[in-house]
């Protein structure tokens, strides 16, 4: 069970500035600052008010170094935001296979999807991001599995136009 966090209304300015920084420090990509925090025990998997975790953010941004730092202090890479997303569906959505690599390699589930079903591959299928559809699929994940409506990464492709993955998904159906 996830703990509560404080109501915003009682927390005073000076703390929520140092959270406003903190975040801003995962977006800009300033891996040094989150660096020192993270030594001094900041806790890796802070989330913000839309549930984006300090690593969601920082790979979101294309900050590789940012997220390396991250995973090294025990950010999960398995932490899903208030919309059902992980850090790896992120990186596929972004076109990012630097971030998407690194986050396999620090244990991220090629195969995890959200409540809506939908899972990294379907992510990279609709925005024909073919390498990360590529590196998807050498690290397992399912070319035929389903979102919650019956969609599979192929299907969502091809509803969005997305030719170079339509090609590359329909060679292994």
């Amino acid at each position: 069970m996830q703990p509560v966090p404080p109501d915003p209304s009682t927390l005073d300015e000076a703390t929520l500035a140092f959270v406003r920084t903190v975040f801003q420090h995962a977006r800009a990509g300033e891996t040094a600052a989150l660096a020192s925090l993270l030594a001094q025990g900041l806790p890796p998997n802070l989330r913000n008010e839309r549930g984006d975790s300090l690593l969601m953010l920082a790979c979101y941004h294309g900050h590789a170094d940012t997220a390396r730092v991250l995973l090294e202090h025990g950010a999960d890479p398995e932490l899903m935001n208030d919309a059902g997303q992980t850090p790896l569906a992120g990186a596929a959505f972004k076109g990012d296979l630097a971030i998407a690599t690194m986050l396999l390699d620090h244990g991220a589930g090629v195969a995890t999807a959200g409540p809506n079903g939908k899972n990294a591959l379907m992510f990279a299928a609709m925005f024909n991001r073919t390498e990360i559809a590529r590196l998807l699929l050498e690290r397992g994940a399912d070319p035929h599995a389903l979102d919650a409506d019956g969609v599979s990464a192929l299907a969502a492709a091809r509803r969005m136009g997305a030719q170079d993955t339509v090609a590359l998904l329909a060679g292994l159906a």
